[in-house]
């Protein structure tokens, strides 16, 4: 029964990849669990500068716009580019 709560827990922990695969995350309406996920480099302190920074801002308007945000280099930001969207359409 062990096996079976760790095997559950696991899938828990990947689901969020398997629904965001082959699909561009949209960083105007990703919520911070979602920005964890999908951003390679980006774990819980710079997913909330993300949002705070879109909050504060505005919707970014490209995603080269990401790289302003404390924390996130054009190094992230290029990393990730093919992954991320800025459209309005979900």
């Amino acid at each position: 029964m062990d096996i079976l709560r760790r095997l559950f827990i696991v899938s828990l922990l990947f689901l969020p990849l398997l629904l965001y695969a082959g699909d561009a995350v949209n960083i105007n309406t990703a919520d911070k669990e979602t920005l964890m996920v999908a951003i390679k480099g980006v774990g819980e302190k710079r997913a909330e500068a993300i949002i705070a920074y879109r909050n504060q801002h505005g919707p970014f308007r490209s995603v080269d716009e990401l790289s302003h945000v404390s924390g996130i280099g054009q190094a992230i930001v290029d990393a990730n580019r093919d992954s991320l969207t800025v459209s309005e359409q979900e």
